[in-house]
């Protein structure tokens, strides 16, 4: 069982520091990870009295 969460656990390290990886390497690579950014525009009505 111990041997069994040393691998768990090693595999999640593992995929930790893949991820961090790509998020550095990504952008290099040709992979966009900005959001799509457009304006919004929504009317409001005020009840100002």
């Amino acid at each position: 069982m111990l041997r069994l969460i040393k691998v768990l656990f090693y595999l999640a390290v593992i995929g930790a520091i893949c991820l961090v990886a790509f998020a550095y390497i990504g952008p290099m690579m040709g992979f966009d990870f900005s959001a799509p950014q457009s304006d919004v525009r929504i009317p409001v009505e005020l009840n100002a009295q």
